[in-house]
């Protein structure tokens, strides 16, 4: 009784259909993969953008400390 049997999943389905209809479902489940999509592709692009920043920076501190050494 605590938790889901396959029973309560099919109803709900069922509901769920004939509530929104399956064009409504079909184009939520669109819009969805489309935001996950795009979610996906803007992380890979920060990811990117990142790693080429950071060894410019390390780069940058590097050469700072070699100049205040020899001076």
């Amino acid at each position: 009784m605590a938790g889901l049997s396959i029973w309560h999943v099919v109803i709900f389905a069922i509901v769920v259909i004939l509530l929104f209809g399956t064009s409504k479902l079909k184009n939520l489940g669109k819009d969805v993969g489309g935001a996950v999509k795009d979610f996906k592709k803007s992380m890979k692009e920060e990811e990117t953008t990142t790693s080429l920043n950071e060894p410019r920076t390390i780069d940058a501190q590097v050469k700072n400390t070699e100049s205040s050494v020899k001076s």
